[in-house]
């Protein structure tokens, strides 16, 4: 199997762990950085060029799209994880068989996302209680949005293929391109004299950018090596790896579904507050963004590192290497944590300068940034469940409290304590209820046997 491994590969199966660890999440990490920086240059640019109802469309319409393409996203995931144990294993023939039985799972996956989407744009955001102000805008973003949304659905299945084969490199150039050239079409269609789009100009941007980085994803994936090659000829459902893929991929993604329900639940009390609420919210939520990088990066890095190594029966090394991604997800979330508490107001600024919108993006800021280090354990955690096999259980745990508990707690007291804050602290006690849950059952991981019937 010596041409399975790419120079772009990194070898997470041998060597030093922090090393490999932060080798692969590193450029997860820059990936991540890129997406953040195009979404806040699409919420600046909506937010500089553009009225306060614009923005507060696009804050608002957030949570829907996160409803579909996260659902989807958190099944390429968890069921790219059968590919990390196959190539752990170095097992060719089943390397191949995931591979093609995956992508088949996102091109029908990308259908679905599109037709749901545009179907439920109107209702979601009826349901929302969206200001009649913000209705109009908020439809027309998610209708271009979702009209192209097949291009993000395929692309976060490429992306999670190629991390699976320890290849987080190419997914960094693609989003870096994808990023470019989202930029300068939001300049091109919001800013421009000559266009003056607006959110639809905006969502064009993406919808383009997304479908030229997908392009070259796929190029890239039909011309590697060996068993590693996407071959169209060979796209097929086979039972056995179908039914593996289908049990890790669909808590997966049904987790992302049921959480974003319930932050539905929790958007809609945001805009119950009116327009002012959505767009500080909204601003804040761009910030909050920088530090979903470290976490997601190590939370991303950590399911191919467990699986690769359970899979090549390094039981203690995947054990090791589940500790330190803990240790560092936590550490550098909650120093963020800390930057973005003392310099909440001027990063505020950047998308937003209403008073009353700055008033509640501080409101929540100053609420849930010291508590980010529960937010990192929580999602560490999960991914490294999600590697030993186990996506059932994350899953349970945060339907549980991030849907559930955070429903009753916001539905519950808003009722006797009808202010702002209320919303914002149903984030920190949910993440502690979970981040107790997952330690109690990490404890229990019997790391030799997680794979063994």
């Amino acid at each position: 199997m010596s041409n399975v491994t790419s120079k772009s590969q990194v070898n997470l199966t041998s060597g030093s762990i922090p090393r490999g660890i932060l080798a692969f999440a590193i450029p997860l990490f820059f990936g991540q950085l890129l997406q953040q920086l195009y979404n806040m240059v699409d919420a600046w640019v909506i937010g500089n060029f553009a009225d306060n109802d614009s923005f507060a469309a696009i804050a608002s319409t957030g949570i829907v799209i996160f409803l579909i393409i996260g659902t989807f996203s958190g099944f390429a995931t968890g069921s790219s994880v059968i590919i990390s144990i196959y190539f752990g294993a170095k097992d060719e023939e089943n390397i191949s068989k995931s591979i093609h039985t995956n992508f088949l799972l996102a091109i029908i996956a990308s259908i679905l996302a599109t037709v749901i989407g545009i179907w439920m744009t109107p209702y979601l955001l009826k349901w929302l209680g969206t200001p009649d102000s913000v209705m109009p805008k908020a439809i027309t973003y998610l209708t271009i949005y979702f009209g192209g949304v097949f291009t993000v659905v395929l692309y976060n299945f490429c992306m999670a293929i190629m991390r699976a084969l320890g290849d987080s490199l190419h997914p960094l150039y693609y989003l870096l391109f994808s990023a470019t050239v989202n930029i300068l079409l939001d300049f091109l269609l919001v800013v421009h004299p000559a266009f003056q789009w607006g959110v639809k100009g905006t969502a064009i941007a993406t919808v383009v950018s997304q479908g030229l980085s997908v392009i070259l994803c796929i190029w890239r994936m039909c011309h590697l090596k060996d068993c590693t090659r996407l071959d169209f000829r060979k796209l097929h459902f086979y039972p056995r790896i179908m039914h593996m893929v289908l049990k890790q991929g669909m808590p997966s993604g049904l987790q992302n579904a049921v959480i974003t329900l319930g932050n539905l639940v929790i958007q809609k009390n945001v805009n119950s507050f009116g327009a002012f609420a959505m767009s500080g919210q909204g601003a804040y939520s761009k910030i909050e963004g920088l530090v979903f990088l470290p976490i997601m990066s190590m939370a991303m890095a950590l399911p191919t590192f467990v699986s690769q190594n359970l899979g090549a029966g390094n039981y203690s090394r995947a054990k090791k290497g589940a500790l330190f991604g803990i240790l560092f997800g936590v550490t550098t979330a909650e120093l963020t944590g800390i930057l973005i508490r003392i310099f909440t107001e001027p990063f505020l600024r950047i998308f937003v300068d209403e008073p009353e919108a700055l008033k509640y993006g501080m409101i929540h800021g100053h609420i849930v940034s010291l508590f980010f280090c529960l937010l990192a354990f929580s999602h560490c955690a999960a991914g490294i469940m999600r590697g030993c096999g186990k996506s059932i259980i994350p899953m349970a745990g945060m339907l549980l409290s991030w849907c559930f508990i955070r429903i009753i707690y916001v539905t519950v007291t808003l009722h006797f304590f009808p202010v702002y804050q209320t919303i914002s602290w149903a984030y920190p006690i949910t993440w502690g209820i979970t981040s107790i849950l997952f330690v109690i059952y990490l404890f229990r991981i019997d790391w030799e046997h997680v794979f063994k019937k």
